[in-house]
Order: C-alpha cells, then structure tokens, then sequence
C-alpha cells in the first residue's frame, strides 16, 4: 500500500475480495485488510495546513462492482446533509469519489456524508463540468436513480468516520461487463469541516497542482486483477 502523497498519479491494484456482510465494520475491514490503497493529502502545499487530519483508502471488487473503504480522521464529525442529492460539499464533512472508465469521455463524481447521505453526479464530458462550473447550476447534472449502495461508520470518540461504497460497473460505465482487465480512471477527495472556521480542509489522492479535484490529468489508475486461480 502506498504510504505517502505521490508526485505522479497513483496507480491502484483492485483485486477480488472475500465475501462479508457489509453492515458489519468489523467484517468490512476484514476484508479489505490485504487491499491496495493509498493516503490522501495536500500535493499543491509545500506541507499540510495545521488543521489537516489524513484518510486512507482502499479498493476491491466482487461480480460487477468495484468496492470501497475509506477511513477519515476528523477531529470535527458533522453534516448538515438530510437528503439525496443536496449540495454534501457545502453542508458539511464529505468523501468523494471520481471515476471514469479509460478513455471516456464522461465521468461520474460520487459523495457520501458522515450520515450517510449521498450525491451522484454525472458528467457526459469535460465540457459539461465547465459548463455547470460556470452557470452554478450544479443541479442540472445530478442523478436521481439509486446509482451506489453507501454505508457509514461514525466513531467520535476516536475521531474517526469509515465510508463503504458498492459501484456497480454500470454506473460509471453505462453497461454491465465483466471488471477484471479493465482499467478506469479515479480520484478520492474530501471536504473536511471544523466548526467554527471560514474554509474546509481539502485534500485528494492526486497530486494536483492546485486544489481542483476536477484536474483530471492528475488522477489515478484503478487496475481491475482478474481472480487468482481457484
């Protein structure tokens, strides 16, 4: 597993995972204990904010979807989220996922709250993000069909949330098929808020230049490994 911030994109191998009950922490983390995975940081600071807290992430598949565990250090646990598809980055603590199939056009950019809420944006090209960038009408692009299954852990006692994700291939690709062999692009990003000052702490696997988590130049690799033999 990667340790650190990269200065290059990092590339990810996702390999198959154990089955587990995904309500239960305890087996989530299992199974994931061997996954690949990487950090988040600040690439485009000299060196992270005093308040920066880190998160770690790590990815799997099983059958037609790829598999997500974040860990988020937060010192600060909070959303005021209530609903699909508000605007998570404005409302309070967020993860966020981006992911987009090699060499395609279009991407989708996925967000899930500390109370598990969700937001699910779908973007045909990079022409749509300067669009809705431009206009602000964000709204325009969100998805309202079920396009993830989401589950959150909160643990303020030990400042920490976990997020769990299942993306179905269909979701970020269009269609069902077979994931191992395949590659896609992806960034995992994070609004972390403190109550009480101005601005979120940012903060991404990639190594932007600056803090645009829609850089896509920047972003990672997930590699898909085909199921070892049994």
């Amino acid at each position: 597993m990667q340790t650190a911030v990269p200065q290059t994109p990092p590339r990810l191998e996702c390999r198959e995972l154990p089955a587990f009950a995904a309500d239960s922490l305890e087996q989530v983390r299992a199974a994931f204990a061997r996954a690949d995975g990487c950090v988040l940081g600040q690439a485009w600071r000299a060196a992270p904010e005093p308040d920066f807290t880190p998160a770690t992430v790590h990815v799997g598949w099983r059958g037609d979807a790829l598999l997500i565990l974040a860990e988020l250090k937060d010192a600060d646990i909070f959303t005021r989220a209530t609903a699909l598809n508000q605007r998570m980055w404005e409302l309070g603590d967020t993860f966020e996922i981006f992911l987009q199939p090699a060499a395609a056009p279009g991407y989708v950019e996925f967000h899930v709250t500390p109370n598990n809420q969700r937001l699910q944006v779908a973007f045909a090209n990079a022409a749509a993000y300067e669009r809705v960038q431009a206009s602000g009408l964000f709204e325009e692009l969100f998805v309202s069909d079920e396009m993830f299954h989401a589950q959150t852990w909160c643990q303020p006692e030990k400042q920490t949330w976990w997020v769990y994700t299942e993306i179905p291939a269909v979701s970020v690709c269009g269609v069902t098929g077979p994931l191992p062999g395949s590659e896609w692009r992806f960034s995992f990003s994070r609004y972390d808020y403190i109550r009480g000052r101005s601005e979120p702490i940012l903060s991404s696997s990639s190594p932007h230049a600056v803090a645009g988590y829609h850089r896509r130049q920047e972003w990672g690799t997930l590699h898909f490994v085909p199921a070892a033999n049994p």
